[in-house]
Parts: structure tokens; sequence; C-alpha cells
């Protein structure tokens, strides 16, 4: 019987799950175990969950071996060796500085990672992804962020919203009845980009909407820096352009406020070089110029501040491949345990591949 093992969420303001209720019920009736972990803060509440067994949080360092550890993002960090295998996000394949030491502990251990960014179909799209939502909620605190910067301030704090409404309402209200800002969305086909499209336009902002197409001949695109806002909603490679150089900050423009929803600036592809750490809900902006002021938010669990409905939809979509983890070597699974092997086999090597 495969065991699967439903992990607390650790990381402080993280209040979503990767299965509901129902599909809990759905993986005990097709023959798995399923146990999963007590969390007073996860969006669904516990008692929802009936036909699972329950376990202390963070009690999967002790789970059987054999028990694949479901999480969504990442482990504490320390040193300890990873002996199960893990399915989340493991932000380890693109140079990233904690990507080398999460996959030495593998080594150590005999685990592997199935890294949910990896899980992908036979056309090479991902299975399950927090991408809408992510999007939502990025450009909900990119125009938190400017409305505070127009008045010299930075963003405040952010917190948690029981649904989409509720955000918009609220963000509403920040921008009061003056003019909307003028937003350029790179990325605008994708996932990511469809949310934050959706928002601003619930919000009244004048959008422009630029993917592949625009960005092929490989920048500089002073198109940006005549925006308000530029959201970057592509999940960056080795032949992604640079759209805002290091020498942005100080150019002429109107740009006030860069809403880095990707959220990867470890990485050696990211295309945004004018700052190099991320934002928390604590302190959602980082001021990297002033006079005249530049912001950047850079929040890497965005889709958290609706938790329950991304966490739905996310579960739904993920649901069909955990129905299929009792053939690991095979199909989705097969392909991101591929990845796991590859990136393993280069631990020392100063390359990125």
């Amino acid at each position: 019987m495969t065991h699967i093992w439903i992990r607390a969420e650790e990381r402080p303001n993280e209040q979503r799950v990767a299965v509901t209720p129902s599909g809990v019920t759905k993986l005990v009736q097709a023959g798995f175990r399923v146990t999963l972990e007590e969390d007073q803060i996860r969006a669904i509440p516990l008692a929802a969950y009936t036909a699972c067994n329950l376990a202390a949080t963070g009690s999967w360092r002790n789970a059987p071996n054999d028990a694949i550890i479901l999480g969504l993002k990442e482990l504490p960090e320390d040193d300890s060796p990873l002996v199960h295998r893990h399915i989340m996000f493991g932000h380890a394949y693109k140079g990233q500085p904690d990507g080398a030491r999460l996959l030495e502990r593998f080594e150590r251990g005999g685990g592997r990672l199935y890294d949910l960014e990896y899980l992908t179909d036979d056309t090479g799209r991902r299975v399950a992804a927090f991408g809408y939502w992510a999007g939502y909620a990025g450009a909900a605190v990119a125009l938190k962020c400017w409305a505070a910067a127009r008045s010299g301030a930075l963003c405040a704090p952010v917190t948690s919203f029981p649904s989409a409404g509720a955000l918009q309402e609220h963000v509403g209200l920040e921008l009061g009845t003056d003019a909307r800002p003028r937003v350029i969305i790179i990325g605008a086909l994708g996932r990511v980009g469809s949310g934050a499209r959706d928002f601003c336009l619930a919000m009244g902002a004048e959008v422009t909407c630029w993917d592949m197409a625009q960005t092929a001949q490989g920048g500089p695109f002073p198109e940006i820096l005549a925006h308000d806002i530029f959201l970057n909603c592509i999940l960056a490679s080795s032949s992604t352009p640079v759209f805002v150089s290091a020498s942005a900050a100080s150019a002429p423009r109107a740009l006030r406020v860069i809403g880095d929803i990707a959220c990867d600036p470890g990485s050696a592809f990211s295309p945004i070089k004018v700052y190099d750490c991320t934002t928390s809900w604590e302190h959602p902006a980082l001021r990297v110029h002033e006079n005249p002021s530049l912001d950047v938010m850079a929040i890497d669990n965005l889709p958290s501040l609706l938790p329950r409905e991304s966490s739905e939809n996310f579960a739904a979509q993920l649901l069909p491949s955990l129905l299929g983890l009792h053939d690991m070597v095979q199909g989705v699974w097969g392909k991101a345990g591929a990845h796991f092997d590859k990136h393993i086999s280069k631990l020392g090597e100063d390359t990125v591949s």
C-alpha cells in the first residue's frame, strides 16, 4: 500500500495544502494510505479531513522510510540527511544559493526530490500550478506598493484574505478615487499573467499585455520603463532576456514598482537585475532607488494570500497525478525523478544547466 504523508507547512504565513478532504477520500478509496499532519493555521480545517490518519506537526521526520512526504514550500533549513521521497517545490535546479545544500541532504540520506515545478505532461506543461492565484495576489500587492509609493511610503505588511472579493475590496480602498496605474505584464498569456491581468482589470488599471512575441528581440525594453508598474510573470530560463537591467534604477523612467511575481532572484536566469533578495509579508516592498523611487515586490508565497481558493484549485489539478503514485518510474513522476537524477549527478560542478 503506497503511503502518502501530507506534512504541515512549517514556514510562517503558509496556510496552503496540496490535498483537499475530498482528494484524501479519493486517494483512500483508490488504495492509498494517507497520513495528515496537524496544522492549526491551515486554510482547510483539520476537522474536514475524516478519511485519513492524523500525525503531529513535523513528525514526517520520523515517518516510515517508504512514506512519500507531500508538501508545498521548502523544508526547514538544517543539514539533516533526507531519507524519504519528497514532493514539493524544491527551488534547487537553477543555481539558487540553497539548492545545492538541499540536494546534498538528499544525497546523504538516500532520499529523492520530485519537484512540483518539474511535474509535466507529454507536452511539457506543468500538471499543477498555483500560477493563476500567484498572479492575482501578486498584482494586488504590487498595486498596494504603488498606492503607498505615491505618498513616499513603503507598502504596509500584508496578510491573508478569505476570498478574492475581499482582496479586491481592500486594494480598491487603498487606491481610492485617484487615477489608476499603467501596468505592463510580461508573460500575460500564461497562468500567472492571466491572474495578474484579471486583478488589474478588476481594479480599473490600464494594462499592456506582452508575451514571447514582444520580447523575442532580446531587449532593451524601454516600454517597461514607460509604465508605472511592471509585473514579471514568466518562468525564466537560460534563454530569457534581461527585462530590467541594473542601470534601469537610475535611468529616466515612469516605472515606480516592479512586481516580480515569478520571484527567483537567486537564480542566474533572473531577468530583473535591480535586486537580489526576496521580500516578505512583513516588508512587501524593497526600495532599490530614491528620487524617483523604485520599489520591488518579490514575495515567494503569494498564493497563500488567498489560501483557500489557491489550495482548492491546485489540489484539483494535482490529484490525478497523485492517483498515479503507485508507479513513480513512468509518466510525470518518472520525468520529475529524471530531473533529480540529473542535478544530483552534477553536485560540485560550477556550471548551471
